[in-house]
């Protein structure tokens, strides 16, 4: 801090030199003799007041908000924009004050004013771009001392222009671009802060070789955004790429000087889904900054990226709830968590455990709750039944309670896709908790603002979390297949998981500000979903993996469809015909539904029969309950005899397409 202060008071006092030298140079350079002599006897009198509202015009105009190596042409537009009000302000004075009363005649008059204004751009701006032209040259020297992996860059120029110059500026280390492919033509032959555009994606193997034979042979590919879109065939460049034996490496982001992006590998996942939707950082740092954050199952994919963002966008404190001791571990040993500002700490906890989940929330007292823990896998839960519902239903029930005592503002439930029109355990036991959940807030709805929302949040598929089908994909093609469908229609929407755990916040700030403006229980929004896109057919999904990995489907990797599973449908539903629809205005790639569910004193007798069916190991009692609190599962499809002992059979290599919750 008080070296940026230093250098901020040498800014200053640079400037205010170069104003008095600009004033000084007017007059050598436009008057001589008696004018000139009269003129500068004057400056005492002139230029202490002039630079000191020079000073003011150019804190105004937000000069020293850059430092002088990141100087470009909207500091040089403010640098104008300045000199501009100062001529303005000499004119003024010279015309309508200082002539008419002191002088009789023009003291500057406008030519001198018009030399003033290019002296005064002149002198504010010049230093500053050479400034920056010789870090420029500085940071070229070292970046090429540096770049010991000859590379090709992928993208447009407009990407390319922003990577280069973060290259040159040391962000991203150890590169030496040696050229670049465009998927523009007419980019082509052009030379891009030195480095020449080669070619197009389509020319790879010749630039590589043609490369290779003067001496340069590249060890690296490295694409930005614009390599990746869908209209640049990223499909055949991931392919070639792989045929060469290269590694591509994908730009994670391109901010301003690409302070906060890195390179990380293009896996396939990142070729398979529609433009990752926009969040609103802004909206979710104020919403977050400076709160208390309790994540359970905070060790799984979902509950871990939540810990992780909810840290990213400011939250004061995180605790971390989880049952597994390796899970608990793992969490707080990410890089991006052990090095936070924010204080990041762990709890031992099962949520079934309704009197240690008591304490540790109390002892908390935490603004917001994310339940993430639950089982989540269809096969698992259609058979061992009773532990879906002890650990989804009762569990979500402990969590919801120890919010409202704890005091939180919000507490969100990971719900999925599934609890709609349910046909399994998952649904069933996500469905009903929800419906708790919704009544718990209608009771909170006649409190005052500090009291508690409680909403869900459905999701599709999570691409990279336990248990999803892409993972499952790529080692079945790296054992050279069979890649295992169930069913050759099965349909799914997928999303990132870094986009998962964004809707999750998202939700929770409109639930704890616009929703809660509305008095009525049954007019504010219980459920939110992402904007998916379109679904994915699995058998497209799998056929698409296997030629990205450089094999033909069918003849190279065979892909075998081993028959839906107990509780699996072919299509997934977002929101059930009875759920009316929110509007959620200003927030993009989010959707909501009102609440539907039953009165209070049902649920309990519901919950209360549960229990007994548990107690007692009694499915069909469990499923009454569900049948009765949830008609569309009682008129599911009944599972075909046998099908339990695909677990144990061909089908439990099958891709598990399920949903996200994470225990």
């Amino acid at each position: 801090m008080q070296q940026r202060t230093y250098k901020n008071a040498v800014m200053v006092a640079h400037d205010l030199v170069a104003t008095a030298a600009a004033v000084i140079l007017t007059f050598v350079f436009r008057f001589d003799g008696e004018l000139l002599a009269e003129r500068l006897a004057a400056l005492p009198l002139l230029l202490p007041p002039f630079c000191l509202f020079a000073g003011l015009v150019y804190a105004r105009f937000k000069l020293y908000r850059t430092k002088w190596r990141f100087a470009s042409l909207p500091d040089l537009a403010g640098i104008v924009r300045a000199a501009s009000v100062l001529a303005l302000a000499l004119l003024v004075l010279d015309y309508v004050l200082v002539s008419s009363t002191m002088y009789g005649f023009y003291f500057f008059g406008k030519i001198a004013i018009g030399l003033y204004w290019v002296l005064q751009v002149f002198l504010l701006g010049g230093p500053r771009l050479a400034f920056r032209y010789l870090k420029y040259a500085r940071s070229r020297q070292s970046q090429a001392r540096a770049a010991t992996v000859p590379t090709l860059l992928l993208g447009r120029g407009a990407d390319i222009e922003i990577l280069l110059r973060a290259i040159e500026a040391g962000s991203v280390r150890r590169l030496g671009p040696k050229g670049i492919l465009s998927p523009r033509a007419d980019e082509a032959g052009q030379m891009m802060r030195g480095v020449p555009v080669l070619g197009g994606f389509g020319d790879l193997e010749a630039v590589v070789a043609g490369l290779a034979e003067r001496g340069t042979p590249v060890r690296r590919l490295v694409a930005t955004p614009s390599a990746l879109a869908p209209e640049a065939e990223p499909d055949d460049l991931i392919a070639r790429a792989r045929r060469l034996g290269l590694p591509l490496s994908r730009v994670t982001s391109l901010g301003e000087g690409m302070r906060d992006s890195e390179l990380a590998p293009l896996e396939i996942e990142d070729l398979l889904l529609r433009p990752t939707v926009a969040i609103d950082r802004p909206r979710l740092e104020r919403f977050l900054g400076g709160k208390r954050v309790i994540v359970t199952g905070g060790g799984g994919s979902i509950g871990s990226e939540i810990c992780a963002r909810a840290v990213a966008f400011g939250a004061a404190s995180v605790l971390v709830v989880e049952s597994s001791e390796p899970a608990l571990h793992g969490v707080l040993s990410r890089p991006d968590l052990a090095g936070a500002e924010a204080e990041v700490t762990g709890a031992l906890a099962d949520i079934r455990d309704r009197e240690r989940l008591h304490a540790v929330f109390s002892a908390f007292r935490p603004d917001y709750v994310f339940h993430a823990a639950a089982l989540k896998q269809v096969p698992y839960l259609e058979r061992d039944w009773t532990e879906g519902v002890k650990t989804n239903v009762f569990g979500s029930i402990n969590v919801a309670d120890a919010s409202l005592v704890a005091g939180a503002r919000a507490m969100v439930m990971i719900s999925t896709d599934k609890a709609i029109e349910p046909v399994s355990q998952l649904g069933a036991t996500k469905r009903f908790a929800e419906m708790v959940a919704q009544a718990l807030d209608a009771e909170q709805a006649g409190r005052a603002d500090a009291a508690t929302r409680l909403i869900a949040v459905r999701f599709g598929n999570v691409l990279g979390s336990v248990g999803s089908v892409v993972p499952v994909f790529k080692a079945q093609i790296a054992r050279g297949g069979p890649v295992t469908v169930t069913h050759p229609d099965m349909v799914r929407y997928f999303m990132t998981v870094r986009e998962a755990a964004d809707l999750v916040l998202t939700a929770a700030s409109h639930a704890d500000r616009e929703a809660r403006a509305l008095a009525e229980a049954d007019q504010r929004a219980a459920v939110y979903v992402l904007k998916m896109g379109q679904p994915v057919r699995i058998r497209e999904l799998a056929e698409r993996m296997i030629r990205l990995a450089g094999f033909e489907p069918g003849e190279e990797i065979e892909i075998a469809f081993t028959g839906a599973r107990p509780g699996e449908r072919l299509n997934e539903i977002l929101f059930a015909r009875e759920e009316p629809r929110v509007n959620l205005d200003g927030i993009d790639g989010v959707m909501a539904a009102k609440p539907v569910f039953a009165d209070r004193a049902v649920l309990e007798g519901w919950i209360a029969r549960l229990r007994g069916a548990v107690t007692n190991d009694d499915r069909a009692a469990a499923e009454a309950v569900f049948e009765a609190a949830i008609p569309d599962f009682g008129r599911r499809e009944p599972a075909r005899p046998g099908r339990e002992a695909a677990l144990a059979g061909g089908a439990a290599d099958a891709a598990p397409v399920e949903a996200v919750a994470t225990a």
